[in-house]
């Protein structure tokens, strides 16, 4: 299905190019979004100054490629997609030619100098061979609510402007804790990129809460439970999800050496250890069997909360890096995450893509009328109409904010089949992943036989009608994907594809 509307959606900006392609600033806005089209979903990681955005972007990638000092780097868009070979280029603004710049670590970190004053660029391009980069592109963005204003008017710019669109698809927003900032810039998002819920809420810094005890995510869970509740939040966040992201990226990219500091730390008295971890001073001055450089470099990379849980790890029998590594980065939340990203935006990337591009032509439209759209405009009105996957993003967005006007658990069942807990079949259907596809047929059947019978219902008014004929809409579409699915199964188990039925009876002959 959803290939289906991203194709509709390159047609209707190819047409418009056929129609508005004489001006040539429409032109150029017409080729990008068709290029855009083509290209990896765009996911921006957007939130206030330090909220811990560059180390969030390094966990995710498994490398640390991201500035996360206060240089000058922080103050531009960043944009880190997967390349065969490291490379960075600097865009300057105004349209100037791009330049390379050197690709240069130190300790591990990627190293990057502008060579320019920041207010002079752009953005800038960062190609990885990182695997996480293969089928998305993230972008970093300056600290919302910064001291100097430019900085933050170039988050505001790629992300929430009033008459283009958005530069991101989706985003990932941190926070400490929910402030009124906050929610302006995910309402300001949500209008520029038409409508959606497309963001995600970080609950960054997770293991700073209750001043790094063991018991620190447990209790960041708990805030961010509360938060999900938050009505506010609720219609402008598809999940609200505590991270901690310097474990996340420290787990992630765990050296040898550290793990060898951490693992003589261990084999310490308990209480010789706990007396170390009362203060961030008494662990980089005490007497210790690693010296306070490594210590020191220790508190840099995983924190209080990190070490302590580090420890924890290695004594109860977590004896080999890779293994803590692991451990270590699931613990952090980094994994939640990225299911959620996985579920919410990665399994709709087409979707969200078409949205854009459809949200774009009608601003274009709406901005500078002129004649000879009229067509252009009726294509625009059929794409709507016909692509269901929009209409359940726009139900999706609607639920979250005044309700669909359905029964609180008929509501909720109507959210699920939706795509509202995750785009396939066996999320829409509420079972497990590995179901037979059998099971699932009969599930989806049943489903689509409850709900035309709701939208036929004499109790039904028109717009619950609507509503349940969408979501049986939606049961068609999983009933279509399961059919691909057992059809496909059948070729692979035949050793044929479509088209090639007749190819083993043509060579048996």
């Amino acid at each position: 299905m959803s290939a289906a509307t991203l194709a509709a959606a390159r047609a209707l900006v190819a047409d418009a190019l056929d129609v508005l392609g004489d001006d040539a600033a429409d032109r150029a806005a017409l080729t990008g979004l068709a290029r855009r089209l083509d290209e990896p979903l765009r996911i921006a990681v957007a939130g206030m100054v330090k909220a811990g955005k560059s180390t969030l972007i390094n966990a995710v990638v498994g490398e640390e490629i991201a500035p996360t000092d206060a240089g000058e780097c922080t103050r531009v868009v960043t944009w880190y997609r997967y390349g065969a070979a490291p490379s960075v280029t600097l865009v300057p603004v105004g349209g100037g030619p791009s330049r390379a710049l050197p690709v240069r670590r130190e300790d591990g970190r990627l190293r990057l100098d502008l060579g320019t004053p920041p207010e002079e660029v752009e953005r800038l391009v960062v190609e990885w061979p990182a695997r996480a980069l293969r089928d998305l592109v993230l972008i970093d963005t300056p600290g919302t609510s910064s001291l100097s204003t430019e900085v933050s008017a170039r988050t505001a710019t790629a992300l929430t402007p009033e008459d283009v669109p958005a530069e991101a698809d989706a985003v990932v927003y941190l926070m400490r804790h929910l402030r009124a900032a906050d929610t302006a810039f995910l309402e300001a998002f949500r209008d520029a990129a038409g409508g959606g819920a497309n963001a995600v809420a970080v609950l960054s810094r997770a293991d700073e809460i209750g001043a790094g005890r063991l018991d620190a995510l447990v209790s960041a869970r708990d805030i961010a439970s509360r938060a999900r509740e938050d009505p506010a939040l609720r219609e402008l966040a598809v999940a609200v999800v505590p991270v901690a992201g310097l474990l996340a990226q420290s787990a992630r990219t765990l050296r040898q050496a550290e793990f060898d500091a951490l693992s003589a730390l261990a084999a310490l008295e308990r209480a010789h250890t706990e007396r170390l971890l009362v203060s961030v001073d008494r662990f980089a001055t005490a007497e210790a069997p690693v010296d306070a450089a490594e210590r020191a470099a220790l508190l840099d990379r995983f924190g209080v909360f990190g070490i302590r849980l580090a420890l924890v790890l290695l004594r109860g029998g977590v004896a080999q890096p890779t293994r803590l590594a692991g451990e270590l980065a699931r613990r952090s939340g980094l994994g939640e995450l990225v299911r959620v990203v996985e579920d919410h935006f990665q399994a709709r990337a087409e979707d969200l893509k078409a949205r854009t591009a459809v949200v774009a032509l009608e601003r274009m439209l709406r901005a500078r009328p002129r004649a000879g759209t009229d067509g252009l405009e009726r294509a625009l009105e059929r794409f709507r109409a016909g692509a269901h996957e929009l209409e359940e993003l726009r139900l999706l967005a609607r639920a979250r904010t005044g309700g669909l006007g359905l029964p609180a658990g008929v509501e909720a069942d109507a959210v699920r089949v939706l795509g509202g807990r995750g785009a396939t079949a066996a999320e829409r259907l509420g079972m497990e992943p590995a179901a037979p596809v059998g099971a699932m047929r009969a599930a989806a059947l049943d489903e689509l036989r409850r709900w035309r019978s709701l939208a036929a219902s004499p109790f039904s008014d028109r717009a619950t009608a609507q509503v349940c004929e969408n979501v049986a809409r939606s049961c068609e579409g999983v009933l279509a994907e399961l059919a691909e699915e057992a059809a496909t199964a059948s070729w692979l188990a035949l050793g044929t594809g479509p088209g090639q039925e007749g190819d083993g009876e043509r060579q048996a002959g």
